[in-house]
């Protein structure tokens, strides 16, 4: 065998021997980058976004009796030593037991002498979409903010207030219409940044 079929023999050995070995074929240079180019998932698979990416706005504000009498409604939440990772882990957790809410405002009939009269029914069906929309997009609003502040403080997070503009820009408020998933998930993930990796400005409230 000359030395061009020996070159070739042993290049066909060495090609065999590496695969049996390895049980697969060496992944490729482009599955490699991919691999190494892939966003972090949590336990729950949902993807974890960089913190580095999560642009915020400045917490610090000029405070008045009219802002403090709203912190109710606007406020962010922080824990001392505790990773963006497991902020936006807890803050997720508590952002799904307060969107499975439903309105408390259920059919209503409308009064004698309509009542079972096609009249009645769309009265009642007219009124009660107005109730529904007026009153119960606000009760669902009013019952996210009481249930994230008492699952978050269950988690042992503080609660500092913030003035509407600055909150606007990282929270939402949830009534009869949903959240845009994508967007949920950015605000939650900024919100998550400020638990964690942001020193809070002011007094700590109240659960």
């Amino acid at each position: 065998m000359d030395k061009q079929g020996v070159a070739a023999v042993a290049a066909l050995f060495c090609c065999v021997w590496s695969t049996s070995v390895s049980g697969q074929p060496a992944p490729s240079a482009t599955a490699a980058e991919n691999q190494a180019t892939a966003q972090p998932t949590s336990d729950e698979g949902e993807e974890i976004p960089s913190s580095a990416g999560l642009e915020m706005p400045k917490l610090d504000f000029g405070s008045t009796p009219e802002i403090e009498a709203d912190f109710d409604k606007y406020f962010y939440f922080h824990r001392a030593e505790t990773t963006f990772e497991q902020a936006l882990a807890d803050i997720r957790e508590c952002d799904g037991y307060a969107r499975g809410l439903a309105s408390p405002y259920g059919y209503q009939e409308a009064p004698y002498p309509y009542t079972y009269t096609m009249a009645g029914a769309i009265g009642g069906a007219i009124a009660n979409m107005l109730v529904a929309a007026i009153f119960g997009s606000a009760e669902l609003r009013k019952a996210r903010r009481t249930n994230m502040r008492r699952c978050m403080n269950y988690k042992g997070y503080d609660r500092y207030g913030l003035n509407k503009d600055v909150w606007q820009k990282f929270n939402f408020e949830e009534g009869l219409n949903r959240v845009d998933e994508d967007d949920r998930q950015l605000m939650l993930a900024k919100q998550a940044k400020a638990a964690a990796m942001i020193q809070p400005v002011g007094r700590i409230l109240g659960r």
